[in-house]
Parts: C-alpha cells; structure tokens; sequence
C-alpha cells in the first residue's frame, strides 16, 4: 500500500511538472511571437498523433524510472529531489530574461556576451549562446536559470532522463566487485550545475565523485548545490572534456549527459578520446544526450523544430552522426544503445 501511494505520488508530481512546462513554453511561445515575429514556415507542424507520441514516451521514462527506484538501484527519495527553493527564486527571472533572448533571435544574435566576460580562454565552438541563452554557459545568471529552463524543455522530465545512467552504470561497476566502495571513483564529464553528481551520488553513496565543466560560473554553481548533500562533496575541476586533467586508467566510471550535441564532430571524437584514456580497463562509460535522426521517426519534425528554434549550431551534425562508430574507434567495446523519451543513451566498455 505504501509503495502505491508512493508511485501515485511521484506520478502526480511528475504530471504537475509536464503540465506547468507545456502551459510556460505555450505562453512563452506566444509572446515570442509577439516580440520576434511567427517562424511557422521554418517549423513542421505538431500534429495530434505525435503529441500522442510525446505523451506516451514520456509517460514511459517516468514509469522506467519508477521501476529502477523501486527495484533498488537508486532509492526512492531520489525521484523527488527537486530543488524547490531554486524554482521559486529564479523562475521569474527566467521571463525577466526572455525580452533579451527575443532580442537576440530578433537581431540573429549568436556570439552575444557581457563586455566584462573573457573568452580567450574558451575554444571558438563553444563560444555560443546555445538555445540563445544569455551570456551562453559563462555567467552566473546561466547557472542559476539553467535547470529550470531545461526542466522546462523537456516537460518536467530532464531528471528522469538523466537517472537513466544510473542501473547501467551500476551494473558496469560490478565488474569491480572486489574494490571496496570508497575506493571506486566515477568521473561525471561537463557536469554543469551538478545535477548528475547528484544522483550518482545516491547511486554510490560510498564512491570518490569528480566532475568537470569548461565553465566557473556553472562550476560555482555545482559546489554550492553539492555542498548541501552529506557526506563527501564531489571534487570539482575546471577543465576542457578534450584534455582532461587525470592519469591513465584512473576511473572505474566515467558519464556524461547532454554535452555531444553541443560539440562539432572532432570534439566529439577527442572528448571520447579522453574519456576512453581515463577508464581503468573493465570500466563502463556512458552518454546521455538527445536522440538522433530516425531513432524514432515519428520525432523527426521534433527534432527540425527543435534546430529550427533553438540555436544549437552543431545539433544537425550530431543527429546525423555515428557515435558508435566514435566509441568503437576509440577503443571501446561491448556497446549497446537505449533510448527513453527525448534522448539517446550509449554503454560502452574498456576491454578488461
């Protein structure tokens, strides 16, 4: 009975978060049309059926995501870990901020920054502003609004997406069944705000955590966030994923979730590189990030749109792109792909 009442919780609150997402980005939408002017020749149109499908593949991750909770891969509490407090603060800041967005698209503003912001020490590709996010990832303002934005996106289901790198992680971390659990290390590559760390860290409450992300202001971000969980706090690096600052086979885990759609084609393989370099062999790396062309055809258009409406220079690139291919040619074996509501998921080993 309490586990009833518990699922029936969780998919209450998880259908609060879809409902909220898709009444903001209605109204957002028609305002920025308002401001910038219609796109809908640029755009498909949704039809019925695939909001249909949007539903339904949605309705599917959350039920995934129970399923895994309930069958102790990570604990239940972890499915409500939302961080209420930073809703209530930032939201409205996310409308106060879309008049500069609107701005931006208006004025096909892509490379839009504060004067005070250094570049010169970011590579050219990353000095965007993706989905036309003000000052890209490199302010504080970015970091704050981030997740809230994302949540926003994907309808109340960006953590559900993200925890799907939990069971396979863990089913690739018991080939080291021997090593005690304070002495696994996992790596989470451009962490961001430290959502994944997060739950990595329900995942693993015993394990050494590290992230890295090219950007300080999202870095601060995920300290303070971080900092209020027990027990150890992740250690945190400034770091380029192309040239990550650890030794050789130093990590039995390494993730990363919502990064390769934002890197041109060489960066992609030099992030992979790198992450094949730093797994101990035996160890399991895993991406999460959007799906790609024809995984599932019916989210094509989703997909047009979504390139269409969002300023996301290298997402055609990485649709169409085989990552696969990528992992194998780095060396990785035994890789297998999954797919959960938007977004594309590869498991792939470091030969023992």
């Amino acid at each position: 009975m309490t586990d009833t009442l518990t699922k029936l919780a969780y998919q209450t609150f998880q259908q609060g978060k879809s409902y909220f997402g898709v009444a903001h980005k209605t109204l957002s939408t028609q305002l920025g049309q308002l401001a910038v002017g219609k796109r809908d020749n640029e755009t498909f149109p949704v039809s019925p059926e695939l909001v249909d499908r949007i539903y339904t593949s949605l309705n599917q991750v959350i039920e995934t995501d129970w399923n895994d909770a309930e069958k102790g891969i990570y604990p239940v509490e972890t499915l409500f870990d939302n961080p209420w407090a930073e809703f209530f603060q930032y939201y409205p800041l996310v409308w106060l901020d879309l008049p500069k967005i609107w701005d931006r698209v208006r004025n096909k503003q892509y490379q839009s920054f504060d004067a005070q912001i250094d570049l010169n020490d970011y590579p050219k590709y990353y000095r965007q502003n993706f989905h036309h996010q003000t000052d890209g990832y490199l302010s504080d303002l970015s970091a704050n609004l981030y997740d809230v934005q994302v949540d926003i996106l994907f309808n109340g289901a960006a953590d559900a997406m993200r925890r799907r790198i939990l069971a396979p992680l863990k089913q690739g971390l018991s080939h080291f069944a021997e090593v005690p659990p304070s002495q696994i290390r996992v790596l989470d590559v451009a962490t961001g705000t430290g959502r994944t760390l997060r739950f990595l860290r329900s995942l693993l409450p015993k394990a050494a955590l590290f992230g890295t992300d090219l950007s300080p202001a999202y870095l601060r971000k995920a300290n303070q966030l971080l900092s209020e969980l027990p027990g150890e706090l992740p250690q945190l690096c400034q770091a380029n994923a192309e040239d990550l600052p650890y030794r050789d086979n130093q990590f039995h885990g390494v993730s990363c979730v919502f990064t390769f759609h934002e890197l041109p084609g060489s960066a992609r393989q030099n992030v992979i590189d790198q992450c094949f370099r730093v797994l101990k062999p035996g160890g399991t790396f895993v991406i999460c990030d959007s799906i790609q062309t024809d995984d599932d055809p019916k989210l094509n258009p989703l997909l047009h749109n979504f390139q269409k409406t969002f300023h996301e220079p290298y997402h055609r690139s990485y649709s169409e792109d085989d990552m696969t291919a990528r992992l194998q040619t780095a060396g990785f074996v035994e890789i297998a792909t999954q797919m959960h509501f938007m977004s594309k998921y590869w498991v792939a080993h470091k030969p023992a």
